[in-house]
């Protein structure tokens, strides 16, 4: 079916894949047999998985296969496998949370954000690991392992997304979803070398996606490379009319400007993060220097900005995710409380002594921290700030989890709601991946990209993958 060799299979990105398929010279067959094999050699090692669907992916490729023969095309994504965090629901899948207290709780229904995949021609492989209700982990105390980091397996891939991330960077699927609500998404892509988006609050529909905290939570798409996270955005994006939260905003054009260039872009340094309010290691900060020198070098106009502290906007939410955290699990919590790990009842119980008072007044400090930021906005295009202030730590160190867990710059913007992107900045001397985030204006994904790429493409980030082979 092919006349030249497409390289390593599982290395093959989104639209790389897609492309191929479309085109006939690659059968998605052949495609989601590599990516079991690769699933089989490696995953033993990554606990990427809770559970894999192997036959049902198989039959989906052969379809796939069928369709492509005949000159029908689902969509862009058509016959490229994906992962999805166990919090999401697939019709006649176990949807877990990664815990005891739902097991067997089998969904009826495709999430939106799934359906809208398949849609577009998506093949789910299966269910991957998450934090414990997206909450509590890394943990050892619960039905199935945690997930780690490919990079080195000793350490932690971040979290709740940790399957999506590991996976993803290990080579085992393209493309994944994760969820974020303190920087779910945005913290395994900081600590797996890939680029996880946290999209405009309201953009992509959480319908069929198990709650954690109302109004922090997003569903945001991880991949290996930022074009292929922007088409991921395009197939998952849109306007849900049940889903509260859900934004009624135009059809975005994600991928408009990513070879634009950046020159004459502002971008704003928000350097206080990094360097005042939660020091960064020596590595990150240079890392981050790196990246702002880059940006200069290919004509962006950088200048540096000021927002609320990182203490503030941590307190605001705490505040809120612990309380609406505490609203959803307050029953199985009285009912049930053995059945949750320890890190997850630990945190979750700690909503229940925030009162009424405490949630409003939080609520009141995130529309002034909103217009804050917003301000900010009006003067530069996009901001440029720390993800993770460290290099991933020992996944089964407590303390050293517990120590690097809080030292990060991503909950900031799920106060905001404002798009959000977490990619690599380089290697640590251990071979580590470092992280940059970059923010901008709600609904200008595409500039988020932009600047991404422009950064991407300076630094080759896309082409660096870890070791595991």
């Amino acid at each position: 079916m092919r006349d030249g060799p497409l390289g390593e299979l599982h290395w093959l990105g989104v639209a790389d894949a897609a492309e191929a398929i479309a085109s006939r010279d690659l059968s998605p067959v052949e495609l989601m047999q590599a990516l079991l094999d690769r699933i089989d050699a490696l995953d033993p090692r990554l606990n990427a998985f809770l559970r894999l669907d192997a036959g049902a992916a198989m039959a989906a490729a052969r379809a796939a296969e069928s369709e492509a023969a005949a000159g029908r095309l689902r969509g862009p994504l058509h016959g490229v496998p994906v992962g999805l965090k166990d919090i999401i629901d697939v019709a006649g899948l176990p949807t877990t949370c990664h815990s005891k207290i739902l097991e067997g709780n089998v969904a009826a229904a495709d999430a939106v954000c799934v359906e809208k995949l398949r849609g577009a021609g998506a093949i789910v492989v299966g269910k991957l690991s998450t934090h414990e209700f997206a909450i509590g982990g890394p943990s050892f105390d619960l039905p199935w392992p945690p997930a780690r980091n490919p990079w080195n397996t000793d350490h932690h891939p971040g979290g709740s997304s940790s399957g999506s991330g590991s996976g993803v960077a290990a080579g085992l699927f393209p493309m994944a979803l994760g969820t974020d609500t303190g920087g779910s998404v945005r913290n395994p892509a900081s600590c797996c070398g890939i680029v996880g988006l946290k999209p405009t609050y309201g953009l992509v529909s959480r319908r069929g996606v198990f709650p954690l905290s109302f109004t922090l939570d997003h569903v945001g798409p991880m991949t290996r490379s930022v074009a292929d996270n922007a088409l991921m955005l395009a197939a998952i994006a849109g306007h849900d009319p049940l889903d509260p939260g859900s934004a009624a905003a135009a059809r975005g054009h994600h991928a408009e400007a990513l070879e634009r260039g950046i020159r004459g872009l502002r971008v704003g340094f928000v350097r206080h993060f990094h360097e005042v309010d939660t020091p960064a290691e020596p590595e990150v900060t240079a890392a981050l220097g790196h990246v702002m020198r880059t940006l200069q070098m290919e004509g962006a106009e950088v200048r540096d900005v000021t927002l609320p502290t990182l203490g503030e906007f941590g307190a605001v939410n705490r505040v809120i995710l612990q309380s609406e955290a505490f609203a959803i699990h307050g029953k199985w919590l009285r009912e049930r409380p053995g059945d949750y790990g320890e890190l997850s009842r630990k945190r979750l119980l700690a909503g229940a002594f925030f009162g009424a008072g405490d949630y409003v007044q939080a609520q009141r400090r995130r529309l002034q921290m909103i217009a804050e930021v917003e301000a900010v906005l009006r003067e530069v295009d996009v901001l440029l700030c720390a993800s993770s202030m460290d290099p991933p730590c020992r996944i089964d160190v407590p303390a050293d989890v517990d120590r690097t867990y809080p030292r990060q710059a991503r909950t900031p913007f799920n106060v905001t709601g404002h798009p959000a992107l977490a990619m690599m900045a380089g290697l640590s001397v251990d071979g580590l991946p470092l992280s940059v985030q970059f923010v901008g204006r709600y609904f200008d994904e595409a500039t988020v990209y932009q600047v991404a790429r422009a950064w991407e493409r300076a630094a080759g980030t896309d082409r660096k993958h870890p070791p595991i082979v």
